[in-house]
């Protein structure tokens, strides 16, 4: 029997490799050395450029203690972007020889049948460059190449893992590029940095993988997107780096201990300035660390379809390793599982992914086979799902999202899961319009609002780098106003739900407390009387953490409306 922990407590301690075996401890204490750095041809200057150009010209502070702006924070990837080093020198005697109508090939444009991006590596610095770029996510990124048949099977875990683990370590990397590039790191253009990333997050963190052959691919990829002399530079780089790994120097928590947690377990300083502030440095540094391990697959069981026992069957007969779970037992831990959107078991609705603190508040909710229940912000449409599956598919569920395209997606989740008592609607949750739900009264309503996802850094680990302080106030004004048009919706002891994947006060606690103040015909209704009481603050809400809890960051409220 393929069982991980029969008495699991979510911690993910049996899973190997969560976090990665060479994390160096974090009270050592060492100084900075400027030796063995290698020289870097500076960034051509260019005359549109010149005032991006002068703006990133600022030397981070983690390359020298005493500087102003540390490199892992927003700020600085975004100014070099525009940046491109210049093309590489032709040959005056064969250009004569060709047409006027012939053209020098731009390195950064892919071309039809071209094979610049053809193995795992490239595939991730192209990933990470547009990643840096754009608000692209990261995982719609990394689906659309591996759905291709360029790679296989390990170059596509491959690619997942390098991409997802250079974006969590991405300040730490910068930290020791930083200091062993001569020159200004800042513009360097996004593609050539990214490629010393992908490089060293392998050198540093994949043991598996030989330090010679992640040198060769970064400076024969380097070789075909820019210059000869450029891939010299990148080769000598990573190499000076490889001789001197067992010494890397590491900044010291004596000097400032917000930049010293924020570099060594890579998030932006404002981040665990506000998590030291909170909780403490000891479990500021615990926080960090859960952000950063490999998130581990966890499904719920389709009740309406099957039931547990049968599908843990099906994994011990394919000896798939898993785990129950703590908090809701028809949710199940996996310990690999590739593939799984292609597992028959999945294609028929037997189960889908979804992480523990999500199912929480639709438990929380609790609705009732007779309920018509409102799900006000449902895409991607698992707690809608997961609320048709505790009614029995029964009673009626308007699921809402402003989005046709995530309303067709929805609809196909259910249609797998043989889901039918949810209708779907698209419209805007702040002001119903559509005929079929504006004049509706609801038993109870669903709020998972969107938010800033400080919960799942470690599933989403690039929400690290795009989010700042005021993101955090701008959400929690539309997450105000979303509560409060439920309240139109809402009939006399009816019950809403709102819940956030965020671990942030002004996002949870603030926003119920608000609108308590604002509506006194509203009261708290705890949480332990559904929930176990260990998830359960003082205040009588869900409130998740995965340093404590082991599962994602999240919080839930449930408020009564007084009859």
């Amino acid at each position: 029997m393929m069982i991980m922990n029969e008495n699991n407590d979510n911690s993910g301690e049996n899973v190997k490799d969560l976090v990665p075996e060479k994390a160096p401890v974090l009270n050592e204490s060492v100084t900075e050395t400027k030796e063995n750095k290698v020289t870097a041809p500076q960034e051509p200057e260019s005359k549109q450029n010149n005032t991006e150009g002068d703006k990133s010209d600022k030397t981070s502070d983690e390359q020298k203690p005493n500087g102003d702006k540390p490199n892992g924070d927003k700020s600085s990837g975004d100014k070099s972007a525009n940046l491109k080093f210049s093309g590489k020198p032709q040959n005056s005697e064969r250009n004569s020889k060709q047409s006027g109508e012939q053209r020098t090939q731009n390195r950064h444009q892919r071309p039809k049948g071209d094979t610049i991006y053809s193995d795992a590596r490239s595939l991730a610095v192209k990933i990470l460059t547009r990643v840096e770029r754009t608000d692209s996510y990261l995982d719609k990124l990394i689906d659309y190449e591996i759905r291709t048949d360029v790679l296989n099977d390990y170059d596509k875990s491959l690619l997942n893992e390098i991409c997802h683990g250079v974006i969590r370590w991405m300040r730490r990397l910068d930290w020791f590029l930083n200091g062993f590039y001569r020159g200004n790191w800042e513009k360097c253009t996004p593609e050539i940095k990214n490629t010393l990333r992908v490089a060293l997050y392998q050198i540093l963190f994949l043991n598996k993988i030989p330090d010679f052959a992640a040198v060769n691919e970064a400076v024969e990829f380097v070789k075909r997107i820019s210059t000869q002399k450029h891939a010299d530079v990148v080769n000598g780089l990573l190499r000076t780096i490889i001789r001197t790994k067992n010494d890397l120097v590491y900044p010291t928590r004596e000097i400032d201990e917000v930049k010293y947690l924020g570099i060594m377990q890579s998030h932006p300083n404002w981040m665990v300035k506000r998590w030291i502030q909170r909780f403490g440095f000891d479990d500021a540094v615990i926080f960090a660390e859960s952000n950063n391990k490999r998130p581990i697959l966890t499904l719920r069981v389709n009740t309406i379809k099957t039931n547990r026992e049968q599908v843990l069957k099906r994994f011990e007969e394919r000896n798939i390793v898993y785990r129950t779970c703590r908090y809701i037992d028809y949710f199940i831990t996996l310990r690999l599982m590739s593939k799984i959107y292609l597992d028959e078991d999945f294609v028929n609705g037997m189960y889908t992914v979804q992480d523990e603190s999500a199912g929480l508040p639709a438990v929380l909710l609790k609705p009732t086979e007779n309920d018509v229940v409102l799900d006000m912000c449902a895409a991607p449409g698992g707690k809608s799902t997961h609320l048709a599956q505790i009614m029995g598919n029964k009673g009626r569920i308007f699921s809402v999202d402003k989005y046709e395209a995530k309303i067709n997606m929805m609809k196909k989740a259910a249609e797998r899961l043989g889901i039918s008592n949810i209708e779907f609607v698209v419209d805007d949750a702040v002001d119903l319009q559509d005929e079929k739900v504006k004049d509706l009264k609801f038993d109870k309503i669903l709020l998972d609002a969107p938010c800033s996802g400080m919960g799942v850094l470690s599933k989403k680990p690039e929400i690290r780098w795009k989010r700042e302080m005021e993101d955090i106030y701008a959400l929690a004004e539309i997450q105000k106003r979303l509560l409060a048009s439920a309240v139109k919706y809402l009939k006399p002891g009816g019950a809403i739900v709102y819940s956030t994947c965020s671990t942030e006060p002004e996002e949870n606690m603030d926003v119920v407390r608000d609108f308590l103040e604002k509506n006194p015909d509203f009261e708290i209704d705890n949480a332990s009387k559904y929930v176990k009481h260990d998830l359960v603050n003082a205040e009588g809400y869900i409130e998740t953490f995965p340093h404590k809890h082991n599962i994602d960051g999240s919080f839930a409220a449930r408020l009564v409306r007084k009859v």
